[in-house]
């Protein structure tokens, strides 16, 4: 009902918002020139910030469906928001001056949730003790029972710090973010549920977490909030989720899997967004490392991420995969096989629930 609701309310909310993002002129006005000859020039004037559609349709979806003064719940919930508007703070600040915030103050801000993430935690001594172990995904019991406070503070930074940029890097094709995130939080949804049944985590063997079933209801509002969207996402998009939707997205994502202790198991059910974030990693690195040792800067891809390398690819017509009887291959081709790939990452992450 949550993800009914959300995707409802998605559908009916969806041209209201395009047609006040026009109004308001929240306007895409930076042609992306990495993608060597492919025309991004049609992107130009779509509306932005549509990640408001999501916090929208989501968080009016949980209020109605959730259990409201459920501790996961608020968790999940108030990163979902912070991180969004955090986003949202970024994309108003690059149509009024041409450039969002910086990294270091991102980071900044996101390491501030952080604190805030853990002390809620710190409250409930069953909920601090279990955040502070360190689970992989193929043993039954805690490879660290214990963390500690500056290992934890640090754990808990990389999972959310990480997979909320990870998105935002994702997010530079029509459809393409919110399709996998939407996977990903499928993913989610049946393992917060299995933890939150006692004879399901029994036999998993994974962490049982007392009214963590609630975060199977959050989960379902988000994966409603993210197929509503990519009804007007899906190229040609309508609108684009900006850094709002990105944010928001990863850091709900990370939320829940902090709160039912599947971590690393977001290495494999992201593992588009891995790749998209390593791609970011490798290039930089290997341009600075070349730049000093040789002075002259060598890149690892076309260009990063990842998505904008195959770009390149079928830009210059040497792909296989996108050259489609001599002519260069759609912006879909490329989404779509993401898509596909996120699929099978989680399908990998929900085995690892039975391999104990």
């Amino acid at each position: 009902m949550a993800a009914g609701s959300a995707f409802v309310l998605s559908l009916l909310a969806g041209p209201w918002m395009i047609n006040n993002l026009q109004k308001f002129q929240c306007l895409e006005t930076v042609e992306d020139h990495r993608v060597g000859s492919l025309d991004r020039s049609a992107k130009v004037g779509t509306p932005t910030m549509g990640g408001l559609l999501i916090l929208f349709s989501t968080g009016l979806s949980v209020f109605l469906w959730a259990v409201p003064v459920n501790f996961y719940v608020l968790c999940a919930a108030s990163t979902f928001l912070f991180m969004g508007g955090l986003g949202f703070w970024d994309d108003v600040l690059k149509l009024r001056r041409g450039r969002g915030l910086s990294s270091r103050i991102k980071f900044f801000w996101q390491g501030c949730w952080v604190v805030v993430f853990l002390l809620l935690l710190f409250k409930n001594p069953e909920h601090w003790a279990r955040t502070q172990q360190l689970m992989l995904p193929f043993m039954k019991n805690p490879l660290i029972e214990s963390m500690g406070w500056i290992g934890t503070f640090l754990f808990v930074g990389v999972v959310l710090v990480g997979a909320s940029n990870a998105v935002n890097l994702t997010d530079g094709l029509d459809g393409l973010a919110v399709g996998c995130g939407a996977t990903s939080v499928a993913a989610y949804l049946v393992m917060a549920y299995a933890a939150s049944h006692f004879l399901f985590a029994d036999y998993l063997q994974i962490p049982f977490v007392k009214g963590g079933g609630e975060l199977a209801v959050f989960c379902g509002a988000l994966l409603g909030g993210c197929l509503g969207f990519l009804w007007f996402n899906a190229h040609p998009a309508q609108m684009f989720m900006g850094d709002t939707g990105s944010l928001a997205i990863g850091g709900a994502l990370a939320a829940v899997a902090i709160l039912i202790k599947q971590e690393l198991v977001l290495i494999l059910i992201g593992g588009v967004f891995v790749l998209e974030a390593l791609s970011v990693v490798l290039q930089v690195g290997c341009f600075k490392l070349s730049r000093r040792i040789t002075g002259t800067g060598r890149r690892v891809f076309r260009r990063s991420p990842l998505h904008h390398h195959f770009e390149h690819l079928a830009s210059e017509g040497i792909s296989n995969v996108e050259v489609v009887k001599g002519r260069v291959g759609s912006e879909n081709r490329i989404v779509i096989r993401f898509w596909i790939l996120s699929l099978l990452f989680t399908l990998l992450g929900l085995l690892t629930l039975k391999v104990r």
